[in-house]
């Protein structure tokens, strides 16, 4: 069966959250401030911000 790009999309979009992977967000979230975490990435400082308050609920 081939995939689209459409499938391909959705499968990245299910780990990702506001644009970062989830996972690798947390590995870094411990020795990088907010801006470091912004720059790597390539989101702005408010979704960083969002992403920390939907993780300490």
């Amino acid at each position: 069966m081939r995939k689209s790009r459409k499938q391909d999309a959705l499968n990245q979009r299910g780990t990702a959250l506001f644009g970062m992977d989830f996972h690798q967000f947390i590995e870094k979230e411990q020795s990088m401030t907010n801006y470091e975490l912004a720059e790597e990435f390539g989101v702005n400082l408010e979704a960083v911000k969002k992403l920390k308050q939907q993780i300490q609920r």
